[in-house]
């Protein structure tokens, strides 16, 4: 096994990923801990290419997306873009790299202003990035990224409060769109909707990535949403990253303990189908003091005491997968008695 290098042929491409926030105390106001919400995480994105984010809630997937699209500063390490650095620039040096990127949140109403019309909402990135000088262009071009999400160009001078909740997921896409990006991140774009409207948008997601060339970071908890879009994923666990995989690879031969209980959750479509179910035991622990070692240790039912004592890298295991474990592809024993806090 060896650690994954450099790929220079990615079109994203972040490196050993920490975003720490801190927590103030005392008198003068100062740090005295940190949440370690992103700690280490490594992982490059190629053009065309679809990589998901999983895990549970609060294992810092939604932070790294907001890292790579710089609303978020990196504590540390390295945010590439086409094999150019973007983690260390200025606002100001940004903005040329800003309209390759763009990203579509989770709640849809509350990421578009109430007070403007569908027109400006979308063409609001042709006119900050200058792309579309004339008004009437604008409205073209406008009216050309409705019938791209399937929304009608009569809609234009509409309020977003006039839309269902698929309806304006369209209009943020659609103005995700608006720069001609190379790059999209999905934050749980489809989780606040309906089951069929997820389906709609889900389908939108992959015609435009076909017909576009778009590479997508997709965020999600959803592993049956991520089986179906997905070329890879990756697997995350408080801030870190415990494998990633090819899809297929992933859902049918998983290496790491965690990524095994994860799919062993994951409703069957065939009702009397049956599958083993991996019980974790305990809670997620904080990430303001993870464990020592391995942060997936204390819930582990094939933990060690070296798991306690040195943290795992996450190192290529098999062609296109990489696992973070000391014990890559163990038959999940009956649990046993965890090395410390």
């Amino acid at each position: 096994m060896h650690e994954p290098g450099p790929d220079n042929n990615a079109l994203v491409e972040v490196r050993d990923m920490k975003k720490y926030f801190p927590i103030p105390g005392g008198l003068l106001g100062r740090a005295v801990k940190h949440v370690k919400a992103v700690d280490g995480v490594s992982f490059a994105v190629q053009p065309g290419e679809t990589l998901s984010l999983v895990g549970e809630s609060g294992c810092g997937k939604s932070t790294v997306g907001r890292c790579v699209a710089r609303l978020l500063d990196l504590t540390s390490g390295e945010l590439m873009l086409d094999g150019e650095r973007i983690d260390g620039l200025a606002e100001s040096s940004l903005k040329p790299f800003r309209k390759r990127l763009n990203i579509v949140f989770q709640d849809p109403f509350s990421s578009l202003n109430p007070r403007m019309t569908v027109e400006a909402l979308v063409s609001e990135p042709l006119r900050s990035h200058s792309l579309v000088p004339s008004r009437a262009a604008r409205h073209d071009r406008v009216a050309d990224l409705l019938e791209t999400v399937g929304l009608s160009p009569d809609i234009m001078d509409r309020m977003p409060h006039q839309f269902s909740g698929g309806q304006r997921q369209r209009l943020c896409i659609a103005r995700a769109l608006a720069s001609e990006p190379d790059f999209i991140i999905c934050d749980e774009a489809v989780s606040a909707l309906d089951v069929s409207v997820q389906a709609q948008i889900i389908n939108l997601l992959m015609r435009l990535q076909r017909d576009l060339g778009l590479a997508i970071l997709f965020i999600s908890h959803d592993l049956a949403v991520v089986e179906h879009l997905s070329d890879r994923v990756a697997v995350m666990y408080l801030g870190r990253i415990m494998e990633i995989a090819d899809r297929d690879t992933l859902f049918t031969a998983p290496c790491h303990p965690y990524t095994k209980a994860l799919l062993s959750a994951v409703p069957l479509p065939d009702p009397t189908a049956r599958r083993d179910r991996v019980i974790l035991r305990g809670e997620v622990p904080s990430p303001i003091d993870p464990p020592s070692g391995c942060p997936f240790r204390t819930r582990c039912p094939i933990a060690t005491e070296l798991c306690a004592r040195a943290r795992p890298d996450l190192v290529e295991f098999a062609s296109g997968q990489s696992v973070a474990c000391h014990y890559p592809d163990a038959k999940t024993p009956d649990p046993v008695e965890n090395a410390g806090p």
